[in-house]
């Protein structure tokens, strides 16, 4: 009798019994850099906002702005649950229909949208800005993986770029190159980048370097993607509506630092990097302390472009560079979900996603040191932002479903989108 009820709790302890429903599931590891990366976000946006408490414009206490910044949390972090209980089929079917919102959503702020620096980028909400070309970066990954994962039985025999000679594009072999390569796979990726470069250009250049990887990754072939850089050079230069003026006097002022001295110049006229390389400076090994930071009552964005020179300055080198290998190790697990996936497209989806998280913490950090001109890029999770925060916590909780369905090994396996078949 004893050995038959050892057998019966051994049988019933099943695979799918013993994953079961767990609130939180998916990548263990990649919980815990989300749990860091929140709790690192509550400190720096406290402490960072003095500055506009102290302001007599704003009249408010930093606890208003821990407030707000919790308030953002607590919406996101119940959403990247969300996001990580639901299955990658239901992603693939609304990959389409959630591109097309957000291509109309972003458009509308050209129209609607609170304009700052020249530049129509939120749509007011109340106490609230909404950005919808967080959401639409995050919609152009998801129906990137989609075509591709679709075409993989034939991907390496597609063109995408057609002739650039439109008196050819009639010719039953261009029609073909438009019909299943430049029209499915290219113009997605174009329209988006299109779309947002007049407000944040910076963010177009960032959406187009992830679609070309997740392009290379889903072997589309190699001619064709050099053909696309020298393209998107191109019609980069053609497409500075209205921003050559902000976008010349960034590019101008990043070399002025490199190639002028600087000694000389008076403390009132130093740009935001410069008060940024100083509060590194500052910062030097352990930091000044919690709290201590005097630069930041100088920077005009201390809470959102330059948290991670506040950050420098306030905890340390140590710390600092623990805080970019939290982001390095975002990528990497990713990786490591890629590898475990064995179709097309969730292996894809993960990557194009942890590409624009890894990729947007290090341009932000880049312009903390000079390395590349500002950008006004935040730090994911980290910086004082809604609709940044919000659209990075559900990548992050698309990354966790598929990782999650790795280890139910239940996965769709439809025909034709296996990784590498040849």
């Amino acid at each position: 009798m004893a050995r038959e009820n050892q057998r019966t709790a051994a049988d019933m302890q099943t695979p799918e019994s013993a994953t079961g429903f767990r609130f939180i599931a998916g990548d263990r590891v990649l919980w815990i850099i989300i749990a860091a990366l929140t709790v690192i976000s509550v400190l720096v946006v406290y402490s960072s906002t003095a500055k506009m408490a102290y302001d007599a414009h704003t009249a408010r206490s930093t606890a208003h702005f821990l407030r707000q910044q919790l308030v953002i949390l607590v919406i996101s972090i119940p959403l990247l649950i969300t996001a990580s209980k639901i299955n990658c089929r239901i992603y693939n079917h609304l990959a389409g229909v959630g591109y097309a919102a957000c291509i109309l959503l972003t458009l509308s702020v050209y129209f609607i949208g609170a304009t700052t620096n020249g530049a129509a980028r939120w749509i007011p909400l109340g106490p609230f800005q909404f950005q919808p070309s967080e959401a639409l970066k995050v919609a152009t990954v998801l129906l990137l993986a989609r075509q591709l994962a679709g075409r993989q039985s034939r991907i390496d025999r597609l063109r995408i770029i057609p002739s650039l000679n439109p008196f050819r594009w009639r010719r039953p072999a261009q029609r073909k190159i438009w019909r299943e390569g430049t029209w499915p796979i290219l113009f997605p990726v174009l329209l988006s980048c299109v779309v947002i470069f007049p407000a944040h250009t910076s963010s177009a250049v960032l959406v187009f370097f992830a679609s070309w990887v997740m392009m290379l990754i889903g072997r589309v072939r190699m001619g064709e993607l050099l053909k696309l850089l020298g393209l998107a050079a191109l019609l980069a230069g053609l497409l500075n509506l209205g921003r050559s003026e902000t976008a010349g006097g960034r590019v101008s002022t990043w070399i002025d630092l490199w190639t002028s001295p600087q000694t000389e110049k008076p403390v009132e006229e130093l740009t935001d990097t410069e008060r940024s390389m100083i509060a590194i400076h500052n910062g030097g090994i352990l930091g000044e302390g919690a709290g201590q930071s005097v630069v930041r009552v100088e920077m005009i964005h201390p809470e959102s472009d330059y948290a991670y020179a506040f950050f420098v300055e306030e905890y340390g080198l140590v710390l600092a560079v623990v805080l970019l290998m939290l982001y390095l190790w975002i990528f990497f697990r990713a990786i490591e979900i890629f590898r475990r996936c064995g179709t097309a497209f969730p292996g894809l989806l993960v990557l194009g996603l942890a590409l624009l998280i890894t990729c947007q913490a290090l341009l932000h950090i880049m312009v903390t040191v000079n390395l590349i001109p500002e950008t006004g890029q935040t730090l994911p999770l980290i910086s004082r932002g809604g609709s940044s925060t919000i659209f990075t916590a559900i990548a992050l909780g698309m990354i966790l479903s598929v990782s999650r369905q790795n280890e139910e090994q239940s996965h769709d396996r439809p025909r034709g989108e296996t990784m590498y078949e040849r």
